[in-house]
């Protein structure tokens, strides 16, 4: 078998994820190898990039809502040590996000989950149908109000990925080109195994696949859950804060970029490893994204995304060890990957190079799969 140097630290995906995690390794001093057939597979180049702790919240995950808040925390300084290490921007836009109500039903229901949010120090504040419009106008007239979340931001997964890439290959860091899995040795990962049977060794191993985690080594419970996106232009600039609504029971949300892209999301179907693009899913999001915003009927349909994101049974990431010596896993992000991208890079490196795993990844171990994630 053909092999390649031995490194410190070989990584199976170069997603967001996967890439960062590398980053900040070589960022410790640690030798790097890192491989991926095609990053642009992953869910962050189909994903909106919201950073949205607040308006993500859900009443059974207090303990993601915990690491969600901490991780934003964590954007601003990550990004912008990334553009400078890098010399690409990441489209950080401190903009706030607003969940607007689509009848007076999600109102009652969003005063519900503001009261809920308060009891958890979370800050946010309700709208009424007048300071709905008084702050973004081109909203359709007649809707209820809404919640005004101020720290809820965004990112553009792709210019972040083209940054990390950038700061990667600046530390001597190049992608593999290839599939990979994690090679296993009696009881201990010892590198990975690369499509035509060469070797990386490693000391250890980390499995940041995404989708794809569950296929390359056994015992890790994530699923493919589809997503897809549109990506819209307009010559005016509609919106100035994210969007979010409701509608008839169809999540849907405008992200509108500095450069005049308007990022349209997202369907979610359990449709496996299927990515081909569903007709229906861009006439749903579009209607449902004109009837809170209808000023989008007249702006340029220009792409048409779609991803697999990383689904587990509670919702909530793999992260740390994975129960194989050697074998670390940062995986299984679904909705939140872009978000939690800086504490999973912090805390993933943190532990490769000190072997204590950082406090706030803890309750996101593999030990935890037994009675959560079957």
């Amino acid at each position: 078998m053909a092999g390649h140097p031995p490194v410190d630290v070989a990584i199976v995906g170069a997603g967001i994820i996967g890439s960062a995690i590398a980053w900040r390794c070589v960022q410790r001093g640690l030798s790097v190898a890192i491989a991926d057939p095609d990053p642009s597979r992953g869910a962050w180049n189909t994903a909106a990039g919201m950073l949205a702790p607040v308006t993500e919240l859900h009443y059974a995950e207090s303990a993601l809502l915990r690491l969600n808040l901490a991780s934003a925390a964590r954007w601003p300084a990550f990004a912008a040590e990334l553009s400078d290490a890098s010399g690409v921007g990441t489209g950080l836009r401190e903009t706030g996000t607003i969940e607007a109500a689509w009848d007076f039903a999600d109102l009652a229901a969003l005063r519900d989950l503001h009261a809920f949010g308060a009891t958890l120090g979370l800050s946010s504040r309700l709208l009424t149908g007048t300071e709905l419009r008084d702050l973004e106008p081109a909203l359709a007239p007649g809707l209820p109000g809404g919640l005004l979340a101020e720290y809820d931001h965004q990112v553009d997964p792709r210019r972040v990925h083209r940054a990390l890439t950038a700061a990667l290959t600046a530390a001597g860091v190049t992608v593999l080109p290839l599939d990979a899995v994690p090679t296993v040795s009696g009881v201990r990962a010892t590198g990975m195994t690369l499509a035509g049977d060469s070797a990386v060794p490693a000391g250890v191993v980390v499995l940041a696949a995404g989708a794809w985690s569950g296929r390359l080594a056994a015992d890790v419970p994530v699923r493919p859950v589809k997503g897809q996106t549109l990506r819209l232009r307009s010559a005016s600039a509609p919106l100035q804060r994210v969007v979010r609504a409701t509608v008839q029971g169809s999540e849907v949300y405008v992200v509108p970029r500095a450069d005049g892209e308007i990022v349209v999301g997202a369907s979610s179907e359990e449709a496996g490893f299927d990515q081909q693009p569903r007709a229906g899913a861009v006439y749903e999001l579009l209607r449902d994204a004109q009837s809170v915003l209808p000023e989008l009927g007249e702006a340029t349909l220009v792409e048409m995304s779609t991803g697999l994101r990383p689904g587990t049974a509670d919702n909530a990431p793999l992260l740390g060890p994975s129960g194989v010596d050697g074998l670390v896993l940062a995986t299984g992000h679904y909705r939140n990957g872009v978000l939690l991208t800086p504490i999973t890079a912090d805390g993933i490196a943190a532990y490769i190079a000190d072997g204590v795993l950082p406090d706030e990844l803890v309750p996101f171990g593999a030990d935890r799969r037994a009675e959560a994630l079957r």
